[in-house]
This record gives C-alpha cells, sequence and structure tokens, in this order.
C-alpha cells in the first residue's frame, strides 16, 4: 500500500530500497521559496543503520504492517536463536545476524517484543531492563561501597559490564540494555 508523505507517522514501517525500516522521526519544512518537503530519519531493520531521506510532498511510499508479537526466548542452538511465540505457542528460529546486538541480553525465558512482516519475525526489542546473575568478577572487599569505581564482570550470557567494587560472584544485577550501563544490585527472584 502507498502513502503519502502526509500520512507518514513515526513508529511506521515502510519498504525503502527493498528493506524493510521503521520511521524514527520526521520533520516537516515549509521554506520561503519553493515547496514543501518532509526529512525522515528510518532505522533499518536488518542492519540497524540510520537513513536519512528528504521527500517532496508529492512523493509516495510503500507502507508496510509491523506486527508487534509476544515472544519468549528459549534456547541457542549453533548458529540460531529459539522463541516461542505467545500467542500462537509455535517456535520461532532466528539467525545470529537477525538478533544481532540484541544477543548480549538475552536471559533464557526473557519475554522480548518480535516486530513480524508477513508472518516472519525481522526484529527483536528487549525489555529496557534485565536482571541478570554476576558469573565471573574480581572478589569484592567489604567497605568498598563508599568508594567510586568500577571493575569488569560477566554475567550469565558471557557479556562482560562494568560494576561497583562491592559487586561478587553469584550477585543479581539490574542492567539497561540500551547502554549496556549497571544500574543496581537487587535481591535473587528465584
Amino acid at each position: 500500500m502507498t502513502v503519502t508523505i502526509n500520512q507518514l507517522n513515526i513508529g511506521m514501517g515502510l519498504l525503502v530500497d527493498n528493506d524493510i525500516c521503521m520511521v524514527n522521526e520526521l520533520h516537516h519544512v515549509k521554506p520561503g521559496k519553493g515547496s514543501a518537503f518532509v526529512r525522515v530519519k528510518m532505522r533499518n531493520l536488518k542492519t540497524g543503520n540510520v537513513i536519512e531521506r528528504t521527500y517532496k510532498t508529492a512523493d509516495k511510499l510503500e507502507d508496510i504492517t509491523l506486527e508487534e508479537k509476544e515472544l519468549e526466548y528459549l534456547y541457542h542452538s549453533g548458529d540460531h536463536f529459539c522463541f516461542m511465540d505467545h500467542t500462537t505457542y509455535e517456535q520461532v528460529s532466528m539467525t545470529d545476524e537477525e538478533v544481532g546486538e540484541a544477543e548480549k541480553f538475552l536471559l533464557e525465558s526473557l519475554i522480548v517484543a518480535g516486530l513480524s512482516y508477513n508472518d516472519k519475525i525481522v526484529k527483536i526489542n528487549l525489555p529496557n531492563f534485565v536482571i541478570a546473575k554476576i558469573t565471573e568478577t574480581e572478589p569484592g572487599i567489604k567497605g568498598d561501597s563508599s568508594r567510586s569505581g568500577t571493575k569488569p564482570a560477566k554475567i550469565e550470557t558471557g557479556t562482560v559490564v562494568q560494576v561497583p567494587l562491592f559487586i561478587n560472584v553469584d550477585d543479581w544485577v539490574k542492567i539497561d540494555t540500551r547502554t549496556g550501563v549497571y544500574v543496581e544490585r537487587v535481591k535473587n527472584e528465584s
């Protein structure tokens, strides 16, 4: 389905150069001389690159419907990640390339949002925060909580994050998945 530039909205899916993109920003510009145009920033869902384009008001774009599905991460096998669709209970498989940077924080049984196009998951979105167990780090020293400083620590996914000096192995920490930054130590949830 084609849409005019005036029908664009943030979060809308578009087919640009045979790639699926999502509109992140748009600015309508009406200069003093000449015709109006729209500057659009889109994220390519396959590569993650941000594309910036300028369109005239008469241009038409190919609109696609992106459906959001709730998925549960099950396991990683070879070069595939396996998820379960919570509405159909079917298993969905994605390659390492399709999962991309989200792999760093994919914990078993984590609920993620999957964007699908034509019944194929094209991108997963992690929750903003995950709670993970520290599996490797230097021992914490009593009293280090008042002193500032950080040290590297490996979480259960194998990702290394910077944590305060008082964090020990088997501690549970809250991590911001957007930045990879330690937020706080939390009590064991299980």
